[in-house]
């Protein structure tokens, strides 16, 4: 299945399982009748993830090895950091900079698979779309939390419009078609668990903590976890310097953290 019906069908099914979770707790009404001030906002969010966030990436999926997409998508932190200096006039001092020269050797090293004297990117498009996913991602944090509203609310919406968006683009540069049955099933795990289960769990685990930082620690688990699968499930052969230089990028924004936790302190 191509990756703008694959984003279709899991954007429809994260709505859809968004939606009973809203019902059952007698919020779907009052979320279909928020203000239009919600909506565009929402329409903006929805346009950054899960369209243009899910696009770009599931492209990168498609051209780049797995273990490639996984880790260079994951210098979102670092490109956080760097749009909240123009975006919300956040100072950045030397020690963040340094943290973000370290991330990004890593980044180096992933794409270039560790080769210093000539160049071994597989695909330099793939590469870019990869790193370009942090943008929209990040972005998307940004925006988002200057909205007050109730999580799986604003989420419902999200994918609502993400639906929308991505169902005009297959008909203006496409054509619907039903999927073989293990390419929809695939696509129907991904909008109930990662796009949907997930994101409840991450919030509901946010709640229930007493610390942040906690919980927000153990998501670098995630990327390394990624790799195990890709390897057990896909049978790609992991290149140590995709271990080297995720280990770079976790690395520098574990450090940035501890930068950012000693500023706020002082």
């Amino acid at each position: 299945m191509d990756y703008l019906h694959l984003l279709l069908i899991s954007s429809g099914v994260a709505a859809l399982f968004l939606s009973v979770l809203l019902l059952i707790s007698s919020q779907l009404k009052r979320t279909l009748l928020s203000k239009p001030k919600d909506y565009l906002h929402s329409a903006i969010l929805g346009l950054l993830n899960p369209f243009l966030y899910y696009i770009v990436l599931l492209k990168a999926y498609e051209i780049l090895p797995a273990q490639f997409a996984v880790s260079l998508n994951y210098i979102w932190p670092i490109t956080l950091v760097l749009l909240s200096i123009p975006l919300l006039k956040q100072k950045i001092g030397i020690k963040s900079i340094i943290c973000i020269l370290i991330s990004f050797t890593g980044v180096v090293i992933i794409a270039n698979r560790g080769n210093f004297t000539s160049l071994q990117t597989p695909n330099t498009f793939g590469v870019l779309l990869a790193l370009g996913s942090s943008i929209f991602w990040a972005l998307f944090w940004i925006f988002n939390v200057r909205d007050q509203r109730e999580e799986k609310q604003k989420l419902f919406l999200n994918f609502a419009f993400g639906f929308s968006y991505i169902l005009i683009s297959i008909l203006l540069f496409s054509k619907l078609r039903m999927p073989e049955t293990s390419s929809l099933m695939a696509a129907i795990y991904i909008g109930l668990v990662e796009c949907g289960i997930s994101s409840i769990l991450w919030l509901k685990a946010l709640r229930m903590t007493s610390s942040t930082d906690k919980i927000s620690n153990l998501v670098f688990l995630s990327p390394f976890l990624s790799l195990i699968f890709i390897h057990l499930i896909i049978g790609e052969s992991i290149y140590i310097s995709t271990l080297a230089g995720l280990t770079l990028i976790i690395s520098g924004i574990i450090l940035q953290k501890i930068v950012q936790k000693s500023n706020s302190i002082e």
